[in-house]
């Protein structure tokens, strides 16, 4: 059995401990916004916060997030406001994401919007190198130039 908090929900689930969160959240919980991509942490398309971190969840298993309190792209806009705010409430880095029009594929944002959540939480003002060296999540489209074009944005509002 695990017990964890996902979206401000506690869970309490019958599964192996060595379960890779992103299983979990994917199949034993049904939010599937959070992406397998590469299942060796290094593509980034399954990060999750815990704790507010972001983390890699192909390769975290769930006896490592018992207890503690895990946020996926279902429940980002609700973690932000710190209410029960409808699920069409945005936050400023999806909207961002909207606004640069930086999907294309799509598959990666998820990921890569919630590894630039907790990046700009504890670096609101990021230098381009900053940028360059935390935000490491992978996207075969090609939309790094956007992605660091609305990170600039929200660092300068």
């Amino acid at each position: 059995m695990a017990t964890f908090k996902v979206n401000g929900v506690e869970h309490t689930l019958d599964i192996e401990p060595d379960m890779p969160l992103l299983w979990a959240i994917r199949d034993e919980l049904g939010m599937t916004g959070t992406k397998f991509g590469c299942g060796i942490a290094n593509c980034g398309a399954c990060t999750v916060h815990v704790n507010g971190n972001a983390i890699r969840s192909c390769v975290t298993p769930v006896s490592a997030v018992e207890g503690q309190d895990i946020t996926t792209i279902e429940g980002l806009a609700v973690a932000a406001a710190g209410t029960t705010s409808s699920a069409l409430d945005l936050t400023a880095v999806q909207q961002a994401w909207i606004d640069h029009q930086i999907p294309q594929c799509g598959y990666c944002q998820s990921g890569m919007i919630m590894a630039v959540s907790s990046f700009l939480a504890s670096n609101p003002n990021p230098t381009d190198a900053e940028i360059d060296a935390s935000i490491t999540n992978v996207c075969r489209c090609g939309s790094y130039p956007r992605v660091r074009k609305a990170i600039r944005a929200l660092a300068s509002a």
